[in-house]
């Protein structure tokens, strides 16, 4: 909304109320010529007025402002995680540049660990690692909650970009399973929920990995690690993230600057910017050693249950109910195809009210596809590995890429049998209809 919108809106709700500027000046306890000056599109009234004019006018500040319900505001957060001397800071910089520009409010959250340490609140001051992890999660869960609350009350503003330096799940990499599972016990919380809060992750690997000459430790005051050390918590840390619908990884497979692009690609491709395009791959692979999946610290079963919904164009539209031991998360997704590879696609969270709503609209020609699906990182990729209940010698294996030209590097366990990307008997649509 621009100034002029706004201008015209307030003269509207005067006039229409019988109003002089200087009688609604009086009411608001301001000058005659700001209301003037926000009529004409020249300046806007502060918060505490705009609250005063939603009382007057009787309309929400939200239709003051012309949020319309086609025009809501998008709020997206997102984790830049990754190993010691990963290049967060820097990213940090490169993510304010880039999507302001493209018209995001873009607020960061900062580390909390670093900001603990350097407070003084460190393993080594606290009686046992697990009470700091304690003491790191309870504070990372409320500046989170603070910055969403605080994004949805930003002014003008109808795209919202949260940062947050370091997530929840980061903690898990600092501790031992029966730590974190103690934590997780105290807190009342399931790691499914608190992993997926995040509607994306970007994990930028360690210069520790590929890049050995850059590592030092100058730049953080709280960091300690050596190479070795950085390069064991860098596996750790994608081994937490792992099972995450959108977890991207960033090599050092190039120079540290086409690393940051790199990255604002990834996270612009993730956003929709210019459009929310999908490139992926898709492979029928041999039915797969599943002790060799569930034995890899990089690899991670959930379990899905995904329904097809009436839709009144070429759309695919679904709906996924998505976790395990009764921990689950809901999502919807519409997709229109491009070409054989490339869609657009757009997927929103659901509440489980919600969910169960959209179910009343399933479309009864196809049946429920329930899949067990280990979302596997293999050489810095992100493979997700679909086992099916009708099929007993083979499965499907995808990748989705940010560019069609992508080298993919198959896992060696894994045997292809053909790639059916463009092959729409392989389809989750197709198969429902089985």
């Amino acid at each position: 909304m621009n100034d002029f919108d706004f201008g015209n809106k307030i003269c509207e709700l005067r006039t229409r109320s019988g109003m002089s500027q200087t009688e609604l000046a009086s009411k608001l306890g301001v000058t005659n010529k700001a209301v003037s000056k926000w009529e004409t599109g020249k300046a806007k009234p502060v918060t505490d007025t705009l609250k005063k004019l939603s009382v007057i006018f009787n309309i929400p500040v939200d239709k003051l402002l012309l949020r319309s319900e086609n025009k809501t505001m998008q709020i997206t957060k997102i984790v830049i995680t990754g190993g010691p001397c990963a290049g967060k800071s820097t990213a940090m910089s490169w993510i304010q540049n880039a999507f302001t520009e493209l018209g995001y409010s873009v607020l960061f959250v900062p580390e909390t660990a670093t900001e603990l340490i350097t407070g003084g609140v460190a393993p080594w001051t606290l009686k046992s690692n697990e009470d700091f992890q304690s003491c790191l999660l309870r504070l990372q869960i409320e500046k989170e909650k603070v910055f969403v609350r605080a994004a949805k009350n930003i002014f003008n503003s109808e795209k919202v970009l949260i940062v947050c330096d370091r997530g929840v799940m980061d903690n898990k990499a600092y501790m031992t399973e029966t730590e974190f599972l103690q934590v997780l016990d105290a807190l009342n919380l399931n790691e499914i929920e608190l992993r997926d809060t995040y509607d994306a992750v970007f994990h930028l690997v360690t210069a520790a990995k590929g890049a050995e000459e850059f590592y030092t430790l100058s730049n953080n005051q709280a960091r300690t690690e050596t190479v070795e050390e950085a390069a064991e918590i860098d596996d750790k840390l994608i081994s937490a993230w792992t099972g995450h619908p959108h977890l991207r990884i960033i090599d050092n497979s190039s120079d540290f600057e086409d690393k940051m692009k790199r990255l604002i690609k990834e996270i612009s491709s993730f956003l929709g910017e210019p459009e929310p395009y999908e490139v992926e791959r898709k492979f029928l692979i041999e039915y797969p050693n599943i002790k060799t999946l569930e034995s890899n610290p990089l690899c991670r079963k959930t379990e899905i249950i995904q329904t097809y919904l009436k839709s009144d164009n070429d759309d695919e539209v679904r709906v996924r109910q998505r976790g395990e031991n009764g921990n689950y998360i809901y999502f919807k997704t519409t997709k229109r195809k491009i070409s054989n590879i490339k869609r657009v696609e757009i997927e929103k969270r659901l509440s489980k009210d919600e969910y169960l709503a959209e179910l009343m609209n399933a479309d009864t020609t196809k049946r429920q596809i329930r899949k067990t699906r280990y979302c596997l990182t293999y050489e810095n990729q992100y493979f997700e590995i679909d086992i099916y209940p009708f099929w007993q010698d083979k499965a499907i294996m995808e990748i989705e890429l940010s560019d069609e030209n992508e080298a993919i590097k198959i896992p060696k366990f894994i045997k292809v049998i053909k790639e059916v990307t463009d092959d729409d008997a392989y389809k989750n649509s197709v198969l429902a209809m089985i």
